[in-house]
């Protein structure tokens, strides 16, 4: 299905709550170093809760070695700092849907690795500064689920 890549995530709640939503839409998950927690973090298993070894969780020291490593086929990145909305590409099974820390999201020195065309954003209001990293994950992995018409789930809409 998709790589769900998270860079530098920082909350535990957050990752814990991806590893229960790439569970349930058998997506991978990358997380590139540094963490902001351990993997062993209350907050992480309670989030998490037992769906952890329904997911294939793969670190990487940095994003050269995620590319390297997963060579996913195409790379999208989810930032506020572009205009292209997320719905605006056709995702397809193998892309990687790159998401940043927090506090600060991706660097743009991560941003300027894909075409401009691979750099979306999600619509907010204008005063809002960013969503949830989990809710901006899920709403990102189940648009392009949708496109490849829920391939892989137990029961699809008519």
């Amino acid at each position: 299905m998709f790589q769900i890549v998270l860079y530098q995530p920082e909350i535990p709640p957050n990752t814990g709550n991806i590893i229960r939503l790439c569970a349930n839409t058998g997506c991978e998950l990358h997380l590139i170093e540094p963490l902001g927690f351990s993997l062993d973090a209350r907050e992480l298993k309670r989030a998490g809760l037992d769906y952890a070894k329904d997911v294939r969780l793969i670190q990487h020291r940095c994003f050269e070695d995620f590319l390297r490593e997963a060579n996913p086929r195409r790379v999208f990145m989810f930032s506020t700092k572009h205009k292209r909305l997320f719905s605006e590409n056709q995702y397809r099974s193998g892309d990687a849907l790159v998401f940043g820390p927090e506090t600060r999201g991706l660097p743009d020195e991560i941003l300027e690795m894909v075409p401009p065309e691979q750099r979306v954003t999600l619509p907010m209001r204008a005063f809002s500064r960013s969503l949830n990293l989990s809710n901006a994950v899920a709403i990102g992995v189940y648009e392009a689920w949708r496109q490849c018409a829920f391939e892989g789930a137990l029961s699809k809409p008519v």
